[in-house]
């Protein structure tokens, strides 16, 4: 798929994550107006806060497909992974405001919603969310940029997190008018604290990969070992070996550079090109834009 191929799905994806975003948002604004629901507050905020990011990020799309140049080496990559640490940062910060207030709650004695209405509506946002989710893992088959899989783990979020809900005050409906009736204050806020623990794992995760990604550190030892085993396939073809490998990854973007040295001293330029082809051709199966150089490792 060429470039224009991509940024135009990419687009269509961003797209309608942002018109169902919107959708979303302000119907859940209003249930959580009129039944004071924090679980329906929670999923709003969080709602909010990848709709406010999903603006500027369209903004940015035509930009990461600009080709390198000596002003700006690595493009506009490292745009993208501050933005998505920004973005999961403020999710962090609300996340965790949420979980205290909803703690403090609790301390007093809970917070009663009207069940029935919060079950059934998060029924039917668990129905729209699976049909935003299908859509776009239907459009990620063809193409999926480390952007639109944050955007498509949100909605699968969204997906996991309004059947819950919807399932956790269905029981608390059952709770009504029983011996256990003292328990549904406390679901709400419960329900919204398990809500909050479960979205802040892959926040955290993502800052901090994308934190080793703007300080340019090297990936994660899996992705080191994949590309070596890839790269060693090659060189053997020419006895070659691989004295030191460098592999940074900064948004979507990877460049590998492999320092090699011959048993013979002889490194011919067609060997070069030929090995450096097979390995990003076998990359390109696994990263989005990769880059790959090999250089000879000359004595100091």
């Amino acid at each position: 798929m060429n470039s224009d191929s991509k940024i135009k799905l990419e687009k269509r994806m961003m797209n309608l994550s942002l018109c169902g975003s919107i959708a979303f948002v302000l119907v859940e604004a209003i249930m959580a107006y009129v039944t004071h629901s924090h679980s329906l507050l929670m999923d709003c905020i969080f709602d909010i806060t990848d709709l406010v990011m999903i603006g500027p990020f369209l903004l940015l799309v035509p930009l990461l497909y600009r080709p390198v140049t000596e002003r700006r080496p690595y493009g506009f990559s490292q745009v993208e992974s501050l933005f998505l640490v920004v973005k999961y940062i403020v999710l962090l910060v609300i996340t965790l405001q949420l979980i205290w207030d909803n703690i403090k709650y609790i301390l007093h004695g809970g917070h009663e919603v009207d069940a029935g209405q919060v079950a059934f509506f998060e029924l039917g946002v668990f129905a729209g969310c699976l049909v935003v989710y299908c859509l776009l893992y239907y459009y990620s088959r063809r193409y999926a940029s480390v952007s639109i899989q944050a955007e498509m783990y949100n909605w699968k979020l969204d997906v996991i997190s309004s059947l819950g809900v919807a399932l956790a005050f269905f029981g608390q409906m059952l709770f009504q008018n029983t011996s256990y009736d003292w328990i549904t204050p406390y679901i709400d806020p419960v329900v919204a604290i398990a809500m909050a623990l479960i979205l802040i794992v892959e926040p955290i995760k993502i800052i901090g990969r994308g934190v080793r990604k703007l300080v340019l550190f090297a990936p994660e030892e899996e992705v080191m070992n994949e590309i070596r085993s890839i790269a060693e396939k090659y060189m053997q073809t020419c006895s070659y070996t691989i004295e030191f490998l460098d592999v940074i990854q900064t948004g979507r973007k990877t460049w590998v550079e492999i320092y090699i040295d011959s048993p013979n001293d002889i490194i011919t330029m067609r060997s070069l090109s030929r090995i450096r082809d097979g390995i990003r051709e076998e990359l390109k199966k696994e990263f989005d834009q990769v880059y790959v150089e090999l250089i000879p490792n000359l004595p100091e």
